[in-house]
């Protein structure tokens, strides 16, 4: 029958070997105790072995039931040293944090604290971890003695096990702290910066003018050479006029932005058109262009596509100068 709610998590846990090994198929003994308490059986700790069985029995009134595995002797781990890697893992995974180590440097177990659980096998990258019959529990000499080994084991393994998830506790803690002060502090600096962006946005244009002119001007170095050494490349040909009319197109601004800050108030709307006409005269470029690609290598149904948007480009030039023409009169 199932064990009675009223019978305590830690008297249960009192009675298991505290190996943390998961064999019984939960992480650590104290999750165990609080499932035998909710009704599962006692017969699941191959490190317990009968005795442990029989005292559970006891204790919550279940049958004892054989083991479902076969019972294990006390285990504890050894490190071939001189093949270890220093690859932290086994550090990582170990409940009682009974292995010293660092990265890259060889690794050690400290036997008195080791409980044998295994743990630290499978993760070993290079198979250099025994699993040996506890010198400890080896150098007993009578079953008194072996009872108080035990009973010292497992007190140890409890203690140190609860340590660690404490330990793992604060420093989950203390890394979501850092997380959350590193977006705070994402959100200031975003702040800030807009801030800045917004007081020197009268600076900003020049800036990023010259910035563009210096790439543009770069990428016309760049494409010259490359027609140097294949002049027929009508794609590098047709991306250097392009690069060469954005230039222009810079310059034209530039010289728009001088005028306007000479003349007066009227000027800003003449500025704004010019780069209107600016603007109209590059989509026009890009449509000739691409007209031409299409006649070379697109279908009859692409050069149509291709010559209407030329119209309409060609539709919005002829309006952008029609429309700087009259401002200037």
């Amino acid at each position: 029958m199932n064990a009675p709610a009223t019978i305590p998590v830690s008297e249960i846990d009192r009675l298991l070997p505290q190996t943390q090994c998961g064999k019984c198929g939960h992480p650590g003994c104290r999750p165990y105790a609080e499932a035998i308490v909710a009704g599962e059986a006692i017969n699941r700790c191959p490190p317990g072995g009968e005795s442990t069985v029989a005292a559970l029995a006891a204790l919550t009134g279940q049958p004892a039931l054989p083991l479902e595995v076969e019972a294990e002797s006390p285990k504890a781990a050894l490190i071939r040293e001189a093949e270890c890697i220093g690859c932290t893992k086994c550090l990582q995974a170990c409940p009682v944090d009974a292995i010293l180590g660092a990265a890259k440097q060889m690794h050690t177990v400290i036997e008195a604290e080791c409980t044998g659980c295994e743990l630290c096998v499978a993760p070993c990258p290079v198979d250099c971890i025994d699993i040996i019959p506890h010198p400890g529990w080896q150098a007993c000499d009578s079953e008194h003695e072996r009872d108080t080994w035990l009973a010292r084991r497992a007190e140890l393994g409890r203690r140190r096990f609860e340590n660690r998830n404490v330990r793992l506790a604060r420093q989950r803690e203390e890394k979501d702290a850092r997380r959350r002060e590193r977006m705070r502090a994402r959100r200031e600096t975003a702040g800030n910066s807009q801030r800045v962006t917004t007081t020197s946005a009268s600076s900003a244009p020049a800036s990023g003018a010259r910035a563009r002119r210096a790439a543009i001007s770069a990428s016309v170095r760049r494409l010259e050479k490359r027609l140097v050494a294949n002049p027929d490349d009508r794609d590098s040909q047709a991306a250097l006029e392009h690069a060469r009319q954005q230039l222009a197109d810079i310059a034209a601004q530039r010289d728009s932005a001088d005028e306007a800050s000479s003349v007066g108030e009227t000027q800003p709307s003449l500025n704004s058109l010019r780069i209107a006409r600016s603007a109209a005269r590059q989509t026009v470029v890009r449509a000739e262009r691409q007209l031409s690609h299409a006649e070379r290598r697109g279908s009859e149904a692409d050069c149509a596509a291709a010559r209407e948007q030329l119209e309409r480009a060609e539709k919005t030039w002829r309006e952008a100068c029609d429309a700087l023409e009259q401002a200037h009169r």
